[in-house]
């Protein structure tokens, strides 16, 4: 489920899910097929089958995910709170809410969740990058998930929404 690597060189754009709370839409398995990297960001689901949605995630492609507040199973445990990983000689930042980021860590990119709501947002030359929440339906907010690019061409993201 952890990939060793934390330097990755790849040609697809990433795939991020964050908040899929024991739910994993087809169509969000659908739109992350082909990248070659994907990132979870946290709040997979409480319960101890929804470890599940990492295990289908990580036949898609190298998966790497941090815990959420709600990850309370004993699967979870296993999962950092935080986690660095470079693709393409960017460095990317992952953490479950925003509010748990150290400002003073070195890194191109902040990609969170906990909100669900999608952010694509430079400050200070670093994008904040949340994919909003994949998996039930919050209030009045969208579904989505995001795609993110690290390559030569710079550091750029999408926003895709599901339902």
């Amino acid at each position: 489920m952890l990939p060793a690597r934390l330097d990755h060189e790849i040609a697809t754009p990433i795939g991020v899910i964050s908040d899929t709370h024991g739910l994993l839409r087809e169509e969000a398995v659908t739109l992350l097929a082909g990248c070659e990297l994907i990132l979870h960001l946290g709040d997979v689901g409480a319960k101890p089958e929804d470890v599940a949605i990492l295990e289908r995630l990580g036949e898609l492609a190298p998966l790497y995910a941090v815990r959420g507040n709600i990850d309370t199973a004993g699967w979870a445990e296993s999962l950092p709170q935080r986690q660095d990983l470079v693709v393409n000689g960017w460095r990317l930042h992952l953490v479950h809410a925003l509010a748990d980021f150290d400002s003073t860590t070195a890194c191109d990119a902040v990609l969170h969740g906990h909100s669900h709501k999608p952010r694509h947002e430079w400050q200070r030359q670093r994008l904040l990058f949340n994919p909003g929440a994949a998996g039930k339906r919050r209030f009045r907010l969208p579904i989505t998930l995001g795609k993110l690019w690290a390559d030569s061409r710079g550091l750029r993201g999408a926003i895709l929404h599901l339902l």
